[in-house]
């Protein structure tokens, strides 16, 4: 049987580190190769250069390298029904339990700072100083609403790395970007078979992971849609997510990791909208747009997303109770 394999350019704007990206998933990979894995799910591994232990190539200013393909498989863009949404949290939950066991110090922080949302609000406190320094620089009634909006929440925005400060949260192997479309699924069964895009594997707190992935996954209309009214925080998809993980990381969690769940949905989802925010204010530098102000649209619909999850925290938090073993 012929086999596949995916050639890739690493994006050394975004890792200036290539070195230890590909560090990062070969650990993962020995870690994997030395223990039994669920029956079906696949780990994409890094192929070696020629005659060589390396994993990666330099060509023409260029970082390349290669993976193994994950055959019969396919992602979502979005969440469809309960079922998908049960596979794409029960990948993220295998995929945590497959790392359970692997040193945080043995990987190295190749992002440092993401997903730490009070570095963030510096970088946007320090923004939009600059922006407003500017002479005649007009602010519309949209960003004045967003701006608003993290003011008011501003308090907040250290729940987690306090918890870690406190030592009721440990730093873990994470994935660093569990949305939806890195989940792969069963082209027949519809069962998850891999996470993929590993770049992102490095120390962090495994709430950044489940946030991610709740915030991702319950926004039915995507982080792009056009219709603010339509933006909804899916508690039907966010209870099939939890379960889906739980079912498959259940024993890697303590009560303290069930006790910010909540907090991990709720502040990944503002850290996001914060991000496009301070894009916008920065002048599109980051996130690519299409449109003027479109990082500010995008900020509003996160910010939207966030306001729906407020709205509902009783009920996500019974749901983490339910749940609770």
């Amino acid at each position: 049987m012929l086999r596949r394999y995916v050639m890739q350019r690493i994006n050394t704007a975004v890792f200036p580190r290539p070195e230890l990206v590909m560090a990062n998933i070969n650990v993962l990979a020995n870690h994997v190769a030395s223990r039994p894995v669920d029956k079906g799910w696949v780990v994409p591994t890094a192929i070696p250069i020629r005659n060589s232990s390396q994993t990666w190539l330099e060509q023409e200013g260029q970082i390349w390298r290669m993976l193994t393909f994950v055959e019969n498989a396919q992602t979502l863009q979005t969440i469809g029904s309960k079922q998908e949404a049960h596979e794409v949290g029960r990948a993220l939950g295998v995929f945590h339990h497959l790392v359970r066991d692997i040193p945080a110090d043995a990987l190295a922080d190749t992002l440092p700072g993401f997903h730490v949302t009070p570095g963030y609000f510096q970088i946007f406190e320090d923004g939009l100083a600059k922006s407003l320094a500017k002479p005649n620089v007009p602010i519309s009634q949209e960003l004045e609403t967003c701006l608003n909006f993290v003011d008011q929440r501003a308090g907040s925005i250290d729940v987690l790395e306090a918890a870690l400060a406190r030592g009721e949260l440990q730093t873990r192997p994470i994935h660093g970007d569990p949305k939806v479309n890195n989940v792969m699924l069963c082209s027949t069964s519809g069962r998850a078979l891999a996470m993929v895009d590993l770049d992102t594997v490095k120390p962090g707190l495994v709430h950044y992971d489940i946030g991610d992935c709740c915030r991702s996954g319950c926004n039915r209309h995507g982080e792009e849609t056009e219709d603010l009214d339509a933006v909804l925080f899916d508690l039907n998809l966010c209870e099939a997510i939890l379960e889906g993980y739980l079912s498959a990381a259940r024993e890697t969690l303590n009560d303290h990791d069930l006790d910010y769940i909540y907090d991990a949905i709720h502040l990944i989802t503002f850290e996001l909208g914060l991000r496009f925010l301070t894009d916008h204010l920065a002048g599109d530098i980051y996130f690519k747009v299409n449109r003027p102000g479109h990082n500010l649209h995008r900020a509003n619909v996160q910010f939207k997303l966030v306001k729906s999850i407020e709205q509902q925290e009783d009920s996500i938090r019974a749901i983490v109770e339910r749940l609770r073993p």
